[in-house]
């Protein structure tokens, strides 16, 4: 997205860019993702920065929700849908101290990064993932 447009993209815009941005990503990750949905919200909420322990919401671009891939169990109760957020007023803020990162690349990066929770990666597991990709 160009930056002088200096129109804050939408809810809506931010949807339709996870949306495209999902799609470009390959098929055997979007087959692993299975079930997760996604959602794209101002901020997160005050009970969710409590529990992770941060008091400024723009700390915050992504979350994933949801038991992990390596801990689910066919004996375990009918589960939550998995649920990936993610907080375009955080996004909007960490795309603005990044000059040389596009939107929709920066939305893409925390997208991968919260599907990766979902696999059961740490942060640091996907840091060196991202470390290692060209």
């Amino acid at each position: 997205m160009d930056r002088p447009s200096l129109i804050a993209p939408t809810l809506d815009d931010f949807e339709a860019i996870t949306s495209r941005a999902w799609e470009e990503l390959p098929d055997g990750f979007r087959g692993l993702a299975g079930d997760v949905v996604f959602r794209i919200e101002d901020f997160a909420d005050d009970e969710v920065l409590k529990d992770l322990g941060l008091e400024d919401p723009f700390e915050l671009t992504g979350l994933y929700q949801g038991v992990d891939l390596t801990r689910r169990s066919v004996m375990d109760p009918s589960p939550h849908v998995p649920m990936v957020f993610l907080f375009r007023r955080a996004i909007l803020e960490e795309w603005i101290e990044s000059p040389g990162v596009t939107l929709e690349a920066l939305i893409a990066h925390v997208l991968v990064h919260e599907v990766g929770h979902h696999f059961g990666l740490s942060d640091e597991e996907m840091d060196a993932i991202l470390e290692a990709t060209p």
